[in-house]
C-alpha cells in the first residue's frame, strides 16, 4: 500500500474533547528539545495552547528550540529536556560516543532529506558534488549527517566538498549563489521554491537509505524510571499527530500565529501535508503511529559503521523500544478518514 493510501486509511485518535478528562491534579511538565526553531511543520506541538491534547493527559508541554538533531541530544544529556526530537544519524553518533539513550517513538518514518542544486550547476548525482560548496543547516544537524551518507555512497569524503553552515533558511544562500548546493528536507525545498528557487535537481537520500527522518529519544534512566509519564506523553503526541493529519487546514491556520515561519497559510498547508505524509508508512499502518521498523534502523547503524561515521557496532535491539507507544485500535481511537 502506498504512503498516501496509508495516510488516508489512518484512524483518527480521539481528540481532547473525546477523551476522558485527566485526573484533577497538577500537570507534569515534559520538556521537548527540538532540532529546530518553532516552525510550521511541528504545528501539532505548537498548537497545544489551542487544542490542549497534552493538557488532557495531565502534561504541561514545553519546547526548547535547537539547531539540529545533535543539539537536541546535547540538551537532553545536559538535563535541559526530558525528550529529544532528533534524527537517527545524531542518535547513532551519540550512542557511538557512549551516551546511554533509548529511542521510543518513530515521528517521521519516511526519509525527507535531500541535496538540492540549481539545474545550471549540473549536480545530478552525489558524485557531482566533488569540489562544490554545500550548505547545511548546522554542523550538528541531520542535513550534515545525511550529506555525509550521500558523499560516502559516491566514494567521497566530507573534505571533498566545502561545507557551509547556512542556518535554517538555507535556501537563501543557494538562491544568492553563495553555495552550489544545499542539504535540506522536503519542506525546506517547498519553501525555497516559493521564494524563487527556480528549476533544480534533487538528490533524495531515501534512494540510498530510507532511514526515518526524526525520532523521540530519552535517556535510559528516564526510560526505566518514568514509563507512566512517557506513555502519557507519547499518547498525547500521537493524538496531536492524528489531529494534524485529520485537520490540516485548521493546523495551517493556527501556524500563522504559532510558527515563526507561518505567515503564509497556503504554504503552511503544503508543508503540513508533506509532514503528514512522512508520519506514516506500511509499518505504522499495521501497528499504529510511532512504531519503528527495527530492520531499517539496524541497516542505518550498520551503514554508518561501514562508512566510518561511527566506530563501533550498534545493536538497535538494545536501544529501540516500542513498549511505551499506545496500542493501535485502543479505546481512544475513532474511525475516520485522514487527509494529507
Amino acid at each position: 500500500m502506498s504512503v498516501l493510501r496509508c495516510l488516508r486509511a489512518l484512524p483518527l485518535l480521539a481528540l481532547a474533547w473525546l477523551a476522558p478528562p485527566a485526573a484533577a491534579q497538577s500537570a507534569d511538565t515534559v520538556t521537548v528539545a527540538g532540532w529546530s526553531q518553532p516552525i510550521s511543520e511541528i504545528t501539532n506541538l505548537l498548537a497545544e495552547p489551542d487544542h490542549g491534547l497534552f493538557k488532557a493527559r495531565g502534561i504541561a508541554l514545553d519546547y526548547v528550540p535547537g539547531n539540529g538533531g545533535g543539539s537536541a541530544i546535547q540538551a537532553l544529556l545536559a538535563g535541559q529536556a526530558d525528550v529529544a526530537f532528533t534524527d537517527p544519524a545524531s542518535f547513532y553518533l551519540a550512542l557511538d560516543k557512549g551516551a546511554d539513550l533509548v529511542a521510543i517513538y518513530n515521528i517521521y518514518p519516511q526519509n525527507v532529506f535531500n541535496v538540492v542544486s540549481p539545474k545550471a550547476r549540473g549536480i545530478r548525482s552525489a558524485a557531482d558534488l566533488k569540489g562544490k560548496r554545500v550548505g547545511v543547516y548546522s554542523l550538528a544537524s541531520g542535513t550534515r549527517q545525511h550529506l555525509l551518507l550521500l558523499l560516502s555512497a559516491a566514494g567521497l569524503k566530507e573534505t571533498d566538498v566545502t561545507v557551509e553552515v547556512t542556518g535554517l533558511l538555507n535556501f537563501a544562500p543557494l538562491i544568492q549563489g553563495q553555495v552550489d548546493a544545499t542539504a535540506a528536507t522536503d519542506t525546506g525545498l517547498l519553501v525555497g521554491r516559493a521564494k524563487g528557487l527556480g528549476e533544480v535537481d534533487v538528490i533524495a537520500v531515501r534512494d540510498h537509505l530510507n532511514l526515518p527522518s526524526d525520532i523521540f529519544v530519552v535517556t535510559r534512566k528516564d526510560y526505566e524510571g518514568k514509563k507512566p509519564l512517557l506513555r502519557r506523553f507519547l499518547a498525547a503526541y500521537r493524538d496531536s499527530a492524528a489531529w494534524m493529519i485529520a485537520k490540516p487546514d485548521e493546523a495551517a491556520r493556527l501556524a500563522v500565529t504559532r510558527a515563526i515561519n507561518g505567515r503564509d497559510e497556503a504554504i503552511n498547508r503544503e508543508v503540513i501535508s508533506l509532514r503528514n505524509l512522512s508520519s506514516v508508512s506500511p509499518t505504522t499502518e499495521r501497528e499504529g503511529l510511532g512504531h519503528f521498523d527495527p530492520a531499517v534502523l539496524q541497516q542505518g547503524a550498520d551503514t554508518f559503521r561501514q562508512l566510518g561515521l561511527v566506530t563501533r557496532a550498534l545493536d538497535m535491539a538494545h536501544v529501540v523500544r516500542s513498549d511505551l507507544i499506545p496500542p493501535k485500535g485502543g479505546p481512544q481511537e475513532v474511525s475516520t478518514e485522514g487527509k494529507p
